[in-house]
């Protein structure tokens, strides 16, 4: 049987598996990848990060997308940003980088937030932790926007070739009202902006089962995301109802989060829907 085009959900989970079958093959040189914690040193924390451990015991960084892209890359170094003087991490090839803001879908790095955006030709650096989302915070770590003003994690420097914003399942699950998800959201997203004001930004919603399968707040948080992309003018991946769209509840390792092979086939359904959003990297034609 001829392989799968990857430019089909289905072929692009097949793609995303072979990826992450080998992934453990480069993960010692690779390392985990994510935003460094302030209190981290220069070698041994910027190496580590602040992704955490991959799920299942999954490896953590390797190929994705059949060009080189990584869900999972190093910062190498900290620069102090002299118009902001702020810390901000060194990140090679910055400009075929997606900064890749997010929870603990993102968070495991071969989460599908990351294999289907490495899928879609991204290097991906990944801020974020499990717990945190617009409103919530996890005691070590602030919502997105009190993380990013305090420096719970450092922004890569130069220019990111994409910004994403993932989550919202936590504010689902901590009782966050409308008006402080989106007020929240709408800061961060103009703290963005000042920070980078070349590049474009996405938002993916919430996963969860949909409105009329039990997808309940998680569903609404989803929407509400989606009207505050739209208010913005930003592109919006709404995963509210994927669960159940795609038959994948099957696939929950939990009441919200992904075994393996879900995630796969969450990342390779991401990235088609990236590629049909325009949203997949363009390499720059050589000269």
């Amino acid at each position: 049987m001829p392989p799968a085009k990857a430019s089909t959900p289905r072929g692009a989970a097949r793609a995303a598996a072979a990826a992450v079958s080998g992934l453990v093959a480069v993960s010692a040189v690779l390392g985990l990848a994510g935003c460094a914690l302030s209190g981290d040193s220069p070698q041994g924390g910027l190496a580590r990060a602040a992704a955490g451990q991959p799920a299942d015991g999954q490896a953590a960084a390797g190929q994705a997308g059949g060009a080189g892209a990584k869900p999972a890359v190093v910062a190498t170094s900290r620069i102090r940003n002299p118009g902001n003087g702020r810390l901000e991490a060194v990140v090679p090839d910055i400009s075929r980088t997606v900064l890749l803001i997010g929870d603990s879908q993102s968070e495991p790095a071969d989460g599908w937030p990351r294999l289907g955006l490495a899928a879609a030709g991204y290097n991906v650096y990944f801020c974020g932790r499990g717990g945190t989302g617009f409103v919530a915070a996890n005691g070590s770590t602030g919502n997105y926007i009190d993380a990013l003003q305090r420096g719970d994690w450092l922004l890569p420097a130069g220019t990111p070739a994409l910004i994403v914003i993932e989550g919202g399942g936590n504010d689902a699950a901590g009782g966050a009202g409308d008006a402080q998800i989106a007020g929240n959201a709408q800061r961060l997203l103009a703290e963005l902006r000042t920070r980078y004001p070349g590049t474009r930004i996405a938002m993916i919603g919430t996963l969860a089962r949909g409105a009329n399968d039990g997808g309940g707040r998680r569903s609404e948080v989803d929407a509400l995301l989606g009207a505050v992309a739209a208010a913005n003018g930003l592109p919006f991946v709404s995963v509210g109802d994927w669960l159940t769209r795609y038959g994948l509840a099957k696939d929950l390792a939990d009441a919200v989060h992904m075994n393996a092979e879900g995630r796969v086939a969450l990342g390779g359904i991401l990235e088609h829907r990236l590629r049909e959003l325009g949203l997949d990297r363009k390499p720059a034609v050589e000269q």
